[in-house]
């Protein structure tokens, strides 16, 4: 009698333990692509959510400096050598260009990006593709159709309730739903801007060094080229080890560079001509453009390079969090490139000849050694800060299928975005050498730089002038004045630096042009991949005639099928059976998801349903991944499916066996399932989308829990050998199922299309990393089937 109480204690405690795991069985629906959601969890996983003290924001404050002010921080190096690339004829241009630089300075790394832009983070994280995901989380605008029901349920991806500018939000997102060309065009923006801040992994390390090396002009321009590839070389050859290796190092150089510049920028203010402060009146702006006409306009492409890096404040977001960049950017960046700039104009009042090498030349003697020393490792670290960003969008565009497959190394335990791409590195560190042999000076590659710094800028504002519509749901003049007010100050930057297209303003449209090419190319064979296989998935009639089929054979043992389809049974799993007649007595159909959030909690990962017929142990399950989500090792992955598959069996058994309660109105006569504690009703109903799998449930409510009796027993025995059965074939062994489709154009597709996808892509996959090789799967455990789909 008292086992059979423990027993029933048990029972109830189980039951307990169901509900608990997720935030409310009540809130369960059973709609779509799969029948089970995933269910929501009560706190959000992302950067944003943490509450952070101040002691561990000015901690963070301080960590920030060595990683995401290297490059802004070194633009004194250049900047006036840049812009009076013809000398200074008259020393009122120095005002001009000084208030340029202030004002430069203020409205745009200050406002913009330091009190406006840091706030469209997603989840924590910045960058391109963190607006992109916020548009695509409120608006359906990829290209690729993986939409899911379910999808709404993650923590990280739900959508805020409706705000009182819901009207004009709803308008301008129904708009973007129904263009397809402006969502190219959005997609577009979005792989340009990722170009060209993929196109600063090149052209800041060449400019940072070349200018920093520069200190030691007397050894002639030929060694200052020889030893900056020296250094470069060596830069890209310890990427391996990744930058969490030497990042305690970072920020104590950092603010010693800055307190170095800030010190001699005050020093060289007082003993020279302090009246240089009177740029801080905007009106010697315009009296330089009045005197200098279109000679001051051409020169803004050297004014620019002051604000080089500000990209990086918002890309890097991910360490660290919004106060800590504003706090470490407003009380040290800030004060100490104004003292740096107004020190150098005030040291070329006394000595305008001396505009070619103004930084070296304004160094007091005996800190000119220990500066060159500093500067040369503050220019390695901005090139460490902008080659990691390379690698870190790389991987993101990975995870959006803008990529093709390349090996992402992860370099730190501490920081999952720090990645390391070793066929990008070794590109990288080619095109540095290549652009330092061809340009050997710094101002070229400035003009090149100034074009890839002004458009990613461009790209920023209007992406989020489209996220204070559609998410932040902003007044309507606060939107104008933020798209017309930055808007035309970065066209003006722009039109300014393209006018030196040929002075190697070039460089940077060309490697974006490549970069942009090679994404579209293998999104759009992608994307036309998926939709083949959305429109050929496997009919139910078809599982229902191999079931009865007595000529397939079940193998002992899990079969895993990877396929890209999240919405159905891919075809080529009709082409495993018609070549292997047999199946695993197990199988899962396994598709992995990227989302364009940074990241999915563990317990939202996997989502999974039954295909009936349910004696035959087949299910789909969908791996949901964010761009900064790690794979784990096959063994750990295998562990995580299986634990999750089992728990999936259990919620199952635990609906399924529940008591059927009356119903409280008679419409509602077809609802079913009862949670125990409380009981939910559910609204049966055929799916038109995937008529594969069992019945669809898509409404569910709570009700009163009095008198109902719980069925955790019966449940709980259904599950448990289940459960044993799944384990037991686990321990049989794990085969990977990949299907290898080779992608061809139909025979009467245009010959574009046939370029694209013939050649184009098939170029692509032929010269990167096959997926099992991505996905790390054992050659031991793989098997692989070929197929050709025509698209």
């Amino acid at each position: 009698m008292g086992e059979q109480v423990e027993k029933n204690q048990v029972g109830i405690e189980e039951e307990k333990t169901l509900r608990d795991r997720k935030a409310s069985w009540g809130k369960l629906g059973r709609v779509d692509s799969l029948n089970l959601e995933a269910g929501r969890v009560s706190s959000s996983h992302g950067h944003s959510s943490n509450k952070q003290n101040w002691q561990r924001t000015l901690s963070l404050a301080f960590q920030s400096i060595g990683v995401i002010y290297g490059d802004i921080g070194t633009s004194p190096l250049y900047v006036y050598h840049s812009t009076f690339t013809d000398g200074i004829k008259h020393k009122e241009d120095l005002l001009g260009v000084l208030s340029l630089i202030i004002y430069t300075i203020v409205l745009v790394p200050m406002i913009k990006y330091v009190f406006i832009v840091l706030w469209a983070n997603d989840n924590g994280d910045g960058g391109t593709f963190a607006l992109y995901s916020l548009l695509s989380r409120h608006a359906k605008i990829t290209l690729i159709p993986k939409y899911q029901p379910e999808d709404s349920q993650l923590s990280n991806y739900r959508l805020d309730t409706v705000s009182n500018q819901w009207k004009r939000a709803q308008v301008v997102k129904t708009k973007l739903e129904s263009s397809k060309a402006i969502r190219i065009i959005l997609f577009l923006l979005t792989i340009l801007g990722t170009s060209m801040v993929i196109g600063d992994g090149v052209l800041t390390p060449c400019i940072s060094v070349l200018s920093a090396v520069s200190g030691i002009n007397s050894l002639g321009q030929d060694a200052v080229v020889g030893i900056s590839i020296g250094i470069l070389i060596i830069l890209f050859c310890v990427q391996r080890f990744g930058t969490d290796k030497v990042g305690l190092t970072f920020a104590p150089i950092i603010c010693l560079w800055f307190s170095f510049i800030g010190g001699i920028g005050l020093y060289n203010l007082f003993k020279y001509e302090l009246g240089v402060l009177r740029a801080f009146n905007p009106k010697y702006i315009v009296d330089y453009f009045k005197r200098n006409g279109k000679q001051g306009w051409t020169s803004l492409g050297g004014v620019v390079l002051c604000i080089t890096g500000t990209e990086a404040m918002f890309a890097d977001l991910g360490h660290f969090n919004v106060r800590a960049v504003q706090i470490s950017f407003s009380c040290l960046v800030f004060p100490a490139l104004t003292a740096a700039y107004s020190g150098q104009a005030a040291y070329l009042w006394k000595f305008p000849e001396h505009v070619d090498d103004t930084f070296y030349k304004s160094i007091p003697d005996p800190l000119y050694w220990p500066q060159f020393v500093v500067a040369v490792a503050a220019s390695i670290i901005a090139s460490q800060a902008m080659i990691s960003g390379a690698f870190a969008i790389i991987s993101q565009s990975l995870s959006l299928s803008c990529f093709p497959r390349v090996k992402v190394v992860h370099t730190s335990s501490k920081y999952e975005g720090q990645v390391y791409i070793p066929e990008i590195n070794y590109v990288l560190m080619i095109a540095c050498v290549i652009v330092c042999l061809v340009f050997r000076d710094t101002e070229n590659i400035g003009n090149a730089y100034g074009i890839a710094v002004v458009a990613v800028m461009i790209i920023t504002t209007t992406m989020l002038t489209l996220i204070m519509v559609i998410v932040w749901r902003t007044r309507m003049w606060w939107i104008a004045l933020f798209f017309f007010g930055f808007g035309s100050i970065e066209i003006v930057y722009f039109s300014s630096v393209l006018y030196k297209f040929k002075q190697g303003g070039y460089l940077p449209l060309a490697l974006s042009l490549f970069l942009m090419t090679i994404m579209g190319i293998w999104h759009y064979a992608q994307r036309e991949r998926y939709i083949y296989e959305l429109r050929n998935k496997v009919s139910s009639q078809y599982i229902r005639d191999l079931v009865a089929n007595p000529n397939i054979s079940r193998l002992p043992g899990i079969g895993l099928l990877y396929s890209e389809l999240v919405q159905g049974i891919p075809p080529i799993f009709t082409h495993f059976i018609a070549n292997i007649p047999s199946t695993h007595s197990v199988l899962v159909f396994v598709s992995f998801k990227s989302f364009p959030v940074s990241k999915v909690a563990m317990e939202e990962r996997f989502l999974f349903r039954q295909v009936e017929p349910k004696e035959y142990r087949m299910y789909r399950c969908v791996v949901r991944y964010g761009y900064n989500d790690v794979m784990g090792e096959p063994h750990e992955f295998e562990r995580q499916l299986v634990e999750n598959l089992k728990e999936f069996i259990r919620h199952e058994h635990f609906i399924n066996t529940d008591p059927v309660l009356e119903p409280e109105n008679p419409q509602d006569s077809n609802l079913l399932v009862n949670s125990g504690r409380g009981s939910s009703r559910v609204h049966v109903e055929e799916s038109l989308e995937q008529p594969n799998l069992s019945s669809r449930v898509s409404s569910v409510s709570s009700r009163s829990s009095k008198g109902i009796r719980s069925a955790a027993a019966p449940a709980q025995a259904g599950a448990e050998e289940e459960m044993q059965f799944v384990q037991r074939a686990m321990e049989k062994g794990v085969v990977y199922l990949l299907g290898e489709a080779e992608v061809v154009a139909e025979p009467n597709s245009s010959m574009f299309k046939k370029i694209v996808v013939n050649y184009g892509y098939r170029f692509l996959r032929k010269n990167f990393r096959e997926g099992e090789k991505i996905l790390a799967i054992p050659r031991t455990k793989l098997l692989r089937v070929g197929m050709t789909y025509e698209v």
